[in-house]
């Protein structure tokens, strides 16, 4: 949405104009702004470009009566209370710059932080303390205290240089007194229009979300939404899902609360009055508790790390919060969903229209309402298409074929024991996944082929992985087989690894191998779209 002219004015202030606004509060920091974390050096740049009038960039501010949580101070330096009634003015862009300026030459002389002097011999700025100050060091706190300003000046007559002092010391004060900063201010915009702004000026910054614009939005002294998702988060730490998106938390909210994730709905929470919002969080933490166990125990999904696509908790908690699986028929059509939307990448694109879409046709075909599973994607007929998809750990596919392996409760093609495959998965060990053709003694070979593609990929404890490393698989996998005996088929078969009474491992090239895996894992995955359990 473009921001009308009316609703945004540009100003060259005084830096003790603005100093007078931050001392009486007028000006403030969102929460969501990083800390201030210039280092010293940085801050004498700034100061030196300012004594050179040099530009230093302008101030974006936000001038609203919409209250947000704001830190109740700028740098060290504590700010007082206002009347919420007034509009306030939010620093969106300039924040280091502000604290710098304002800890240099608008705090107390007293006050505790950042303060710098001029040294007027070596004319270069310093940090003052014990022993850096004397009486050739002007501390820069005194520029608009008159008093202490001109006794300093004529101390610097006792000495042979007093005048050349004076002078420098007169164009110190001269620069910052007549300094001017550009400072761009928009009136009454609402949270929504703010969030791109934000995020296209801090792209290299701090990003801007509309969690943190909600957590700022819906803070007061009785209720702070950080706090209630953070609560959420902690709740599922056990079940190593502490680590989910904080954003995700909030759709969750969002979904349960209106079926929806767009960005009106979600911004809409701040709305809600203190108790039902009570009601609201503790619905949503047992809801998304039961989705977590649900996926782990239905789909072997142990960890937020793990998840193909954060749509799939989202509309899993908002179906297990409206208690929607209620039999075996219920659940065979959530594993339609789930499965057809992983492997088709439904949630690859589309955004949150999308997604609000789905969170009301999947709950109903879910209950045995309405739709059917063709609708939530359709495999493609391609019996070798994990023959070309690469075994990445942030892709989509790749996450969901691993999840596809671990449901066949894989065996150990060394010791023919089940792999904890929990273990595996909680923590995404790519160690714990093997490529059957070592990709070392591939490209040694030269053979051609997708070596890393998921067709070459089976689960393996780690230590026997290392024992196997770059082997010949024409000698490692036929002393697995005589290794496990009379347990060989059936290990193998658990890894969707052709049948070893069917297929010569001993003669048999990459590509060959490939196809033939290939084409069993597609049966399998069709079985897991269609609602079968594994």
């Amino acid at each position: 949405m473009a921001v009308l002219p009316s609703r945004l004015s540009t100003e060259t202030p005084f830096f003790q104009d603005l100093n007078g606004d931050i001392k009486r509060g007028q000006i403030k920091i969102p929460q969501f702004q990083r800390k201030f974390v210039w280092k010293e050096e940085q801050a004498f740049k700034l100061l030196d470009s300012i004594k050179n009038n040099y530009p230093i960039g302008s101030l974006l501010i936000w001038k609203t009566s919409v209250k947000l949580a704001a830190e109740r101070n700028i740098g060290n330096f504590q700010l007082p209370k206002t009347d919420d009634m007034m509009p306030t003015d939010y620093v969106l862009d300039g924040q280091q710059r502000l604290t710098v300026i304002y800890s240099s030459i608008g705090a107390s002389d007293e006050a505790a932080g950042f303060s710098p002097g001029y040294d007027l011999v070596n004319e270069e700025f310093i940090g003052l303390n014990e022993i850096t100050g004397g009486p050739t060091v002007f501390p820069l706190r005194w520029i608009y205290d008159t008093t202490k300003m001109l006794n300093f000046r004529t101390g610097l007559l006792s000495r042979p240089d007093g005048s050349a002092l004076q002078a420098r010391l007169d164009s110190i004060v001269d620069s910052f007194t007549k300094y001017r900063i550009p400072v761009v201010t928009l009136k009454d915009l609402t949270i929504e229009e703010v969030c791109p702004i934000f995020e296209r000026i801090n792209s290299s910054g701090t990003k801007l979300s509309i969690y943190d614009l909600m957590v700022a939005a819906t803070w007061s002294e009785e209720f702070d939404l950080n706090h209630h998702v953070e609560v959420i988060a902690e709740s599922l730490k056990t079940k190593s899902f502490h680590k989910i998106e904080k954003d995700t938390v909030l759709k969750c909210l969002a979904a349960v609360q209106s079926g929806s994730v767009k960005q009106d709905q979600i911004i809409a929470l701040r709305d809600i009055d203190e108790a039902p919002m009570q009601s609201l969080v503790a619905r949503v933490r047992e809801g998304l508790l039961q989705a977590v166990d649900l996926l782990s125990t239905e789909f072997g999904i142990y960890s937020w790390d793990f998840f193909p696509y954060e749509a799939l908790l989202i509309i899993t908690c908002r179906i297990c919060c409206e208690g929607l699986v209620k039999s075996a028929a219920d659940m065979e059509r959530l594993r339609q969903w789930f499965w057809r939307a992983s492997f088709t990448e439904r949630y690859r694109v589309g955004g949150e229209n999308f997604v609000s879409r789905d969170i009301e046709l999947v709950s109903e075909f879910v209950a045995g309402k309405n739709g059917a599973a063709e609708n939530f994607g359709v495999l493609p007929e391609d019996p070798l298409r994990w023959t070309r998809t690469q075994f990445r750990s942030n892709n989509s596919t790749s996450r969901a074929f691993i999840l596809a392996l671990a449901a066949r409760h894989p065996r150990s093609l060394v010791t023919g024991a089940a792999i904890d495959t929990a273990q595996a998965l909680s923590k995404y060990n790519k160690k714990e996944f093997h490529h059957v053709n070592p990709t070392v003694y591939l490209k040694q070979e030269k053979t051609p082929g997708q070596h890393n593609c998921l067709a070459n990929i089976c689960m393996l404890p780690a230590s026997e992985n290392n024992k196997i490393s770059d082997s010949d698989p024409r000698k490692y996998l036929p002393a697995c087989i005589a290794g496990l005996g009379s347990h060989a088929e059936q290990v193998f078969r658990s890894n969707f690894l052709p049948s070893p009474q069917e297929f010569a491992y001993d003669t048999a090239i990459f590509d060959e191998f490939c196809k033939t895996r290939s084409a069993q894992l597609s049966v399998f995955i069709r079985q897991l779209c269609a609602g079968h359990k594994p």
